[in-house]
């Protein structure tokens, strides 16, 4: 089943092959003065400040880019293997809101998150959060953040749908104190990993959460979307919201010149063909299955027409279900339980571009000697028409990279492409509907030994 790609054996070779994730989990064990994340239009990449230094060979153990064994995390974690592959191990689970309307409208979906993170500082069960802060250190950037004032978390609170290097905190924190930390998936099982191998930093998040992530945007994306409503090229970004206003959203972005974009989420949706950060079609969670809490938009007819904004809510132990109900009974949250199928069908589409579709691009990548990470967990069923579709959505992502694409969709109004993007996004949904849900509700996922650790012993 597997073939060998090129050997990945080091930090450099993972940034030369365009494959580094940008998350900073290499720096953790390096003092702060001798490494940091440098941004690059595509995103993060690691550095060492003394060109002449070498990378630990603990860096390549907990770097995600090269993949991990996520089966083998699952058990040293959890004790256990997900009940249901598509939405990780779940102890509770339910649709959620914040009940402050002020912080339901600031989140990206319910602003449950905002919620929590606020609340675990009141009650002092941390010391500081770590998220990420779009408008650091420009607009148009985003970075992290280490919050200790529950007014700024509901400041910082909505979606980002760039890379942040929310590990390159790790060296910056006091092993002395308790910090709840917001992440993506990769980024949670690199955490995970490095708690797992006894760093002292990562053991000081006690809080792990992080919302369901299906694509990222590569910076470059915001300045396209802005050409296409023909703004220019020198006129600067004074403020960018990803999800402003009521749920679910629309994009705002505010110039110099006095000029307002707003484009609603659906629509800005056209730039993923286009500008798609590469790291999303390699990763295999959506559900962000290594954290304590993950959410995700309610997507359903029902909670759409409400708007406000609804929320998947998955507490993934017992300790975060307390915590929850904690909040509960205080009335800073309302929560309703929901059932494993619902939730699941919820985001069938995304979970299966994932868990089958990733895995599917990587053995491509892998089986043409193209490096690609490997989670060691391959998905059940897999048949040969869900293979062929795969083969058709690269072929359009890879077209969609392209300066010729990229150039033609930036002369198109956004107005007109906008609502045709969505109305294609919905025919191909329907259209690769039967192939891609086939079998997801009984999908599982066979571990094995990933290739790296495999050419590690050879």
């Amino acid at each position: 089943m597997h073939h060998s790609s090129s050997p990945l054996r080091s930090i450099p070779d993972i940034i030369q092959a365009n494959l580094c994730i940008g998350c900073g989990a290499c720096l953790t064990t390096l003092p702060p003065q001798n490494g940091q994340m440098h941004q690059t239009n595509e995103g993060w990449i690691p550095k060492l400040t003394d060109p002449s230094q070498s990378w630990p060979s603990s860096a390549w153990e907990d770097c995600p880019a090269k993949g991990l064994d996520l089966g083998e995390i699952y058990l040293k974690h959890f004790h256990r293997y997900p009940e249901d592959w598509r939405l990780g191990v779940v102890d509770q689970m339910w649709i959620g809101h914040a009940t402050n309307p002020n912080v339901r409208l600031q989140g990206a979906s319910g602003g449950l998150t905002t919620a929590l993170l606020v609340h675990l500082l009141e009650t002092h069960q941390v010391d500081a959060a770590v998220v990420a802060h779009q408008g650091k250190p420009t607009p148009e950037a985003a970075n992290w953040e280490i919050v200790t004032n529950p007014k700024m978390l509901v400041e910082l609170a909505g979606s980002v749908y760039i890379p942040v290097p929310m590990l390159a905190a790790l060296p910056h924190l006091d092993t002395r104190k308790r910090y709840a930390m917001t992440c993506l998936p990769e980024q949670a099982a690199a955490l995970r990993n490095l708690q797992l191998r006894g760093d002292p930093k990562a053991r000081s998040i006690t809080h792990l959460i992080g919302p369901y992530t299906g694509t990222a945007l590569v910076p470059t994306a915001i300045r396209a979307l802005l050409r296409s409503h023909g703004v220019d090229q020198q006129d600067q970004i004074l403020y960018l919201r990803w999800r402003a206003g009521e749920w679910p959203g629309y994009m705002e972005v505010r110039m110099a010149s006095g000029k307002i974009i707003r484009s609603p989420k659906v629509y800005y949706n056209f730039l993923i063909p286009f500008y798609i950060w590469p790291p999303s079609l390699r990763g295999i969670d959506f559900a962000n299955e290594f954290t304590d809490l993950s959410v995700g938009d309610a997507w359903s007819p029902n909670f759409e027409r409400q708007g406000k904004g609804f929320s998947v809510v998955i507490s993934r132990n017992p300790q975060m279900t307390a915590l929850l109900k904690e909040m509960e009974a205080a009335g800073k949250i309302h929560l309703e339980p929901i059932a494993t199928p619902e939730a699941a069908e919820m985001h069938g589409h995304m979970i299966d571009f994932k868990k089958r579709g990733s895995f599917i691009r990587n053995q491509l990548c892998h089986k043409l000697g193209i490096p690609a990470p490997d989670w060691g967990l391959a998905p059940q069923p897999l048949g040969i028409f869900r293979c062929l579709i795969e083969l058709v959505v690269s072929a359009l992502f890879f077209l969609g990279s392209t300066t010729l694409a990229r150039a033609i969709m930036e002369h198109v109004p956004p107005a007109i492409l906008g609502p045709i993007f969505n109305q294609l996004r919905l025919m191909w949904k329907a259209l690769s509907k039967p192939a891609k849900r086939h079998g997801l509700r009984n999908l599982t996922m066979i571990p094995y030994t990933p290739l790296w650790k495999t050419s590690a012993t050879n």
